[in-house]
């Protein structure tokens, strides 16, 4: 049975085609310890069936699918907010003709041009740029902008060190060259507030929410200590000489981590910019951002400067 698996996927209509009786087909499979993906596909025995899986079985399916939007930025390593083993798998169908949203598969009905897919890792997808400019289109703002933050820059994703995939102007470009698509102007302006220096989804989430809020600081913030080092700040609000940083998931995650992430604040005190400095962890981004916001307006009270417009 394994001879007819296409890169460990089962179709049981090819094992069928090749003579294995309808009858009884599903009990052996369980027996021999495949795994049924979905009706009529099922990974080999000790494959995890993960989400490259689950991709690769819906395209043996319908091969004219090609995996796009958030499936296709798991495979880039393009961070999201959402966690795509848990979202319905997406593709586009470039015949226009498909259209689901049942069976954990959504079929999206858009043109493709022969440039804007490539393939990897077995399975047929859109290349970053189409991937973040469908994403800018269909929205949500804070999910899609953490996407395109994600691909302008270098990136630590799981254990692999990703370099930069594309760059504003050719999201720019491929967002231009089909104005007439819904959502496209929308997406230019989401795409204007992206920031290629931000360094975490929990670093955009921040600086989103402290543009709701009226709040416009300075972005990664090179500073000089006064013996000449160079120092980035995540945000600085520079006339207020108020500093804010966001702390990852992996924050103090060594004796060593600990010690560097001290000697570094201490550092950042002492350039001449920064009277105050504040430090918000990513669950205070992502859980408290009322919390963040009324500790940032306190500070800049505090210091003299206006709570709310540009500040920067």
């Amino acid at each position: 049975m394994r001879a007819l698996a296409d890169s460990g996927v089962l179709l049981t209509a090819r094992a069928i085609a090749a003579g294995w009786p309808p009858r009884g087909l599903t009990r052996a499979l369980r027996a021999d310890g495949w795994t049924q993906l979905r009706r009529g596909a099922w990974a080999e025995p000790d494959r995890n069936p993960d989400l490259l899986t689950r991709l690769r079985a819906e395209q043996l399916r319908e091969p004219r699918l090609v995996v796009s939007h958030r499936s296709a930025a798991a495979l880039w390593r393009i961070e999201v907010l959402s966690d795509a083993r848990e979202e319905p798998l997406e593709f586009i169908d470039p015949q226009l003709t498909i259209r689901r949203t049942g069976n954990g598969v959504r079929a999206h009905r858009l043109s493709l041009a022969p440039q804007d897919v490539v393939e990897r890792q077995g399975v047929r997808l859109t290349g970053p740029t189409r991937t973040l400019a469908d994403l800018l289109r269909s929205g949500p703002r804070d999910e899609v902008i953490v996407a395109v933050d994600s691909a302008l820059t270098h990136r630590r994703v799981g254990r692999v060190r990703r370099a930069p995939l594309t760059t504003q102007n050719e999201i720019a470009a491929a967002l231009e060259a089909t104005t007439a698509s819904a959502g496209s102007a929308r997406a230019q302006g989401w795409l204007r507030m992206t920031d290629p220096l931000a360094g975490s989804p929990a670093e955009t989430v921040a600086r989103l929410r402290m543009y709701d809020a009226g709040l416009h600081p300075e972005s990664q913030a090179e500073l000089r200590t006064p013996d000449g080092r160079r120092r980035v700040l995540d945000f600085l609000f520079r006339a207020e000489g108020l500093g804010v940083e966001i702390e990852g998931y992996a924050y103090h995650g060594t004796r060593d981590a600990h010690r560097r992430d001290i000697h570094r604040f201490n550092q950042l005190l002492q350039c001449p910019e920064i009277r105050s400095l504040l430090r918000f962890t990513a669950a205070d981004v992502f859980r408290r951002p009322e919390y963040v916001i009324g500790e940032i307006r306190g500070a800049l009270a505090r210091l003299g400067g206006a709570v709310s417009g540009d500040l920067s």
